[in-house]
């Protein structure tokens, strides 16, 4: 078998509503190969000194940094959205992480979404850090659709220099993950591996629960000699105990390890 030089890395958004320091004493002790931090509303996502000390204390790098896009995390780190986005690749630089993940803004953030394509290449420029734009998807309720996203949440109808894809929200959005990441091309740096059933909800479960193409799309970058990260980034909220979030993290890496690897004689498509 051959495996590709990408790293599995675990999102601390894996364990909520446990802390970023649990993430970091997991993954170690688990097996992953590294960290995503997700920073939100914990004050240790936000400190870059105090990820530092637990990078080292666990001897687990931090290899991507997501940056505060979400809803809940509107006044984490700025309220502008390209401070934001600076202070997140200041982190990323400062940690050695070779990636900072971000969403394309919400409509609503109209001079930001206005500018977001080129004020991505810009910052993009100035960095070896890669910014890897998220697919996202429509929200829903009922019958209704809105497309809370701009310039679009199909970040592959942009230009970018590097993408992220999602399999949670390709679920959710109801988008062939495959055809996206085929789209992508060779610009797909990053990968959220997560499964989803196709509900209106954004489900982040475990890889093999649900009815995305998880393991084909593994084996799919293993053959062609994918290297960037591989993040699980799934929901445990409903996890009735420590014990049990653990196990559904180590099934994800299971997983994740067992199809990210192909035969020695596999051909590159």
């Amino acid at each position: 078998m051959r495996i590709p030089d990408a790293k599995v890395a675990l999102s601390t958004a894996s364990v909520y509503p446990e802390s970023t320091a649990t993430a970091f004493e997991i993954a170690a002790r688990l097996g992953y190969d590294g960290v995503e931090v997700m920073v939100w509303t914990d004050p240790v996502s936000q400190d870059i000194d105090a990820l530092r000390r637990l990078s080292d204390y666990h001897r687990i790098p931090v290899l991507a940094v997501h940056a505060p896009c979400l809803l809940i995390t509107q006044r984490v780190w700025s309220t502008d959205p390209w401070v934001k986005l600076q202070r997140a690749r200041a982190a990323a630089e400062k940690l050695g992480a070779g990636t900072v993940v971000v969403h394309p803004p919400f409509r609503w953030q109209r001079s930001y979404a206005r500018d977001f394509v080129r004020g991505i290449w810009r910052m993009a420029d100035e960095t070896d850090v890669r910014f890897a734009v998220e697919n996202m998807y429509p929200w829903r309720y009922r019958d209704r659709e809105l497309l809370a996203y701009a310039p679009d949440w199909d970040v592959t109808k942009d230009d970018y220099r590097h993408f992220t894809v999602d399999l949670s929200h390709t679920a959710t959005a109801r988008a062939e993950a495959l055809d996206m990441v085929a789209r992508m091309g060779d610009r797909l740096a990053h990968v959220h591996l997560a499964d989803g059933n196709g509900s209106n909800k954004d489900e982040h479960l475990v890889p093999g629960r649900g009815k995305q193409p998880c393991a084909e799309l593994l084996e799919q970058l293993a053959v062609s000699g994918f290297d960037g990260h591989v993040v699980v980034e799934v929901n445990t909220r409903r996890a009735m105990s420590a014990a049990e979030r653990e196990a559904d993290l180590a099934e994800a890496l299971a997983f994740t390890r067992l199809h990210l690897a192909s035969p020695t004689g596999a051909a590159r498509p």
